[in-house]
């Protein structure tokens, strides 16, 4: 497999579980104590070799590339005043050898839409998609761990994670053969099907190595769940003709889609690393 070098971000949706929050700020800018959630995302990425950052972005999403620029007016003011350690904080958001590309999603045609927005930036390689909503605190990038599993299984690699039974209406389900114990050859992979219909109780969660031929997967992939291009379809497409595996991560997960998870990892974040 060649080199992991981009990652694709999908932040065009309208986060309006967090209205009236984010009618004017996007929701990746709600920000988990003193850190806005997409850059938890964007250090994962980075602290896996990743160089290149794609924004899938939409209206109203100016606030993300004002966050990864430069600010001039802020740095000159925080240097008259001497606040130094400040103004390293603000300079190094983003390290000066990452490249961040933003491109546009037209409508709200799903996940599988967004990524395939990638496929003119991306080309022909291997490139990680990172879920900002899901918020991994992991000793080592959870981007990382699937990167070194694509590497050695040569496929694509997909983050998974037990869940209780009656949650898979929450999430894509696979099925598959056990390669260890942590990774999962994928043989089938189900859209949010009902408890009595999943196959299994192993969930797909927001981080995705993939091999540059799921974008002409998606390309022929149809509306489905939501009436929308589900990544999931182009997976269960592209596992027919690719290896696809399955890697259950170590790390602890915050869905931060959601109010509760949200205000979990504000809580324990903020205990475990600034001490509140």
């Amino acid at each position: 497999m060649k080199p992991i070098r981009k990652a694709v971000f999908p932040v065009a949706g309208l986060g309006t579980r967090f209205l009236p929050a984010t009618k004017a700020m996007p929701k990746e800018m709600l920000p988990i104590v003193d850190k806005p959630l997409i850059q938890y995302a964007v250090e994962e990425a980075i602290a896996a070799g990743i160089t290149d950052l794609i924004f899938i972005t939409g209206r109203n999403k100016r606030a993300i590339e004002d966050h990864f620029d430069r600010a001039p007016e802020l740095e000159a003011e925080l240097e008259a005043k001497d606040k130094i350690a400040l103004l390293d904080i603000v300079r190094n958001v983003i390290p000066s050898h990452i490249n961040c590309i933003y491109t546009r999603q037209s409508a709200p045609l799903g996940l599988g839409h967004a990524v395939l927005c990638a496929a003119p930036i991306v080309g022909n390689e291997p490139f990680v998609v990172l879920l900002a909503d899901d918020l991994i605190d992991a000793k080592t990038s959870v981007t990382h761990q699937l990167v070194e599993t694509a590497h050695r299984h040569n496929g694509s690699v997909l983050a998974i994670q037990n869940i209780p039974a009656d949650q898979t209406n929450k999430y894509g389900i696979i099925a598959g053969t056990p390669v260890n114990s942590k990774t999962t050859q994928v043989q089938s992979i189900i859209e949010k099907p009902a408890p009595a219909d999943a196959p299994s109780t192993l969930a797909v969660v927001g981080r995705y190595v993939l091999e540059p031929e799921i974008f002409e997967h998606l390309r022929q992939t149809q509306a489905g769940v939501g009436n929308e291009i589900q990544l999931t379809d182009g997976i269960a497409s592209l596992l027919k003709t690719r290896g696809v595996y399955g890697f259950q991560y170590e790390g602890l997960r915050y869905d931060c889609g959601s109010k509760a998870g949200f205000f979990q990892a504000t809580l324990e974040l903020g205990r475990k690393y600034h001490g509140l």
